[in-house]
């Protein structure tokens, strides 16, 4: 009795083998993970592709919305209903006059310090809402509504009512990436409001706080101390409100002090942001002096000749 042969027969074989397949198309990816890394020879594909998907990012959030929208509308109502309910025995027992100064004093307090930030850097501040936070759990970045067509700078300073919040660290058209001051490869020069002392702050990824980073154990930094922008990078503007310091261990047998600090500013709450532009605030930098060689040998053999 005969066997049909395993193997299909020579005719069909067609085409490299499954490995040779295998082996290309891992390399033919490992060289574009290499360029788009080194070269970013990728980015205006990106760029093509973030304004093809666009609308179907922002269809696709639709239906989602709606629903967040109609649960807000009853959750809101239910909320109010008690609020309201509270509100009456309060206004009994305190007085109308003093519940109502007190909710509309601290509202002007935040929209004022929005304001005063935004009137303070001559109209290059953009107001931006936040859309949605990024999907990797290893980083710390949002989502803001706004991109290159609204004015948006790649680098621009992001800040709240209460202080800095981020950097915008990647640009679309419509939207912009904005990576958090909690984020790991965050880092700003800062320094102590109180002593002048100039420091680095970084973050450390979620569920870590800020760090102050290469301070000896002798310096002078307490608890509670503010930590303001320092302006020295050229991207955050002097003087913005940063974090307080946390936690302080001056351990002696080690290089540098540890201090952990506590952000200021909302930076996972706000909803209402802006953007500095590039440079606001900042005095634009001096041109770079070029003297030429002749004077300076003349000038050195005038003084051997005077010695």
């Amino acid at each position: 009795m005969s066997y049909l042969p395993a193997e299909p027969p020579a005719f069909f074989h067609r085409g490299p083998s499954p490995a040779a397949r295998l082996v290309f198309f891992g390399v033919f990816s490992i060289a574009l993970l290499f360029l788009d890394t080194r070269y970013r020879y990728l980015e205006q594909i990106r760029q093509a592709v973030a304004v093809v998907i666009y609308p179907l990012q922002r269809a696709a959030a639709v239906p989602g919305e709606l629903v967040a929208g109609i649960g807000e509308h009853f959750a809101s109502k239910k909320a109010l209903t008690a609020e309201n309910e509270a509100l009456k025995r309060r206004l009994v027992e305190q007085g109308a006059a003093t519940q109502a100064f007190a909710t509309t004093q601290q509202a002007n307090e935040r929209l004022k310090a929005l304001l005063d930030i935004r009137t303070s850097f001559s109209g290059n501040a953009i107001a931006v809402e936040v859309l949605y936070t990024g999907r990797d759990p290893f980083s710390q970045r949002v989502f803001i509504d706004k991109g290159s067509e609204a004015g948006v700078t790649a680098g621009s300073a992001v800040v709240d009512a209460d202080g800095v919040v981020g950097q915008v660290t990647r640009l679309y058209p419509y939207m912009a990436e904005v990576t958090l001051v909690t984020d790991k490869d965050h880092v700003i020069p800062v320094r102590i409001e109180r002593s002048g002392v100039r420091a680095v702050m970084a973050g450390t990824g979620a569920g870590g706080a800020p760090e102050l980073r290469f301070m000896s154990p002798s310096a002078d930094v307490q608890v509670g101390d503010l930590l303001v922008t320092s302006g020295l990078d050229g991207t955050y503007p002097p003087g913005l409100a940063v974090a307080k310091v946390a936690t302080l261990q001056r351990d002696t047998g080690q290089m540098f002090a540890q201090i952990t600090l506590a952000p200021v500013a909302g930076v996972d709450r706000s909803d209402q942001l802006l953007v500095l532009g590039r440079g606001a605030g900042l005095p634009p930098r001096p041109e770079p002096v070029i003297e030429s060689d002749t004077p300076k040998k003349g000038g050195k053999s005038r003084q051997r000749r005077g010695g």
